[in-house]
């Protein structure tokens, strides 16, 4: 099987009061498109972790006291092509120091 990736799926966690900026920002650079349609997303309510260290500049918490924050996991499909710079974006508007980003490579249905 000869597999040639050429979308990903962009993953990050989000406080809730940042996720419609985050997601504006992401698919303004391209990401989330689906066929016709664009700023196509998902989003999942979840409980995020976190213990900043002595070092860190955290955005919500405490140094030294680990954290429970209430967060979206957003997720949108990415052209390859294109990735590297709505990653970028991304950081550019996340409010985290270190947001926790998952690219995954995607299989196409004519590849199976």
């Amino acid at each position: 099987m000869n597999i040639d990736v050429k979308k990903v799926k962009i993953c990050v966690t989000v406080p809730m009061k940042n996720v419609q900026e985050v997601r504006n920002a992401i698919c303004e650079e391209g990401a989330g498109v689906i066929g016709n349609y664009t700023f196509c997303s998902m989003s999942t309510k979840c409980i995020g972790t976190f213990k900043p260290s002595e070092s860190a500049n955290p955005y919500i918490g405490t140094k030294n006291k680990i954290e429970f924050v209430e967060e979206e996991k957003l997720e949108v499909v990415c052209d390859i092509n294109i990735a590297k710079k709505v990653v970028d974006k991304l950081r550019q508007v996340h409010p985290y120091e270190e947001p926790a980003i998952d690219i995954i490579p995607l299989i196409s249905e004519e590849d199976l």
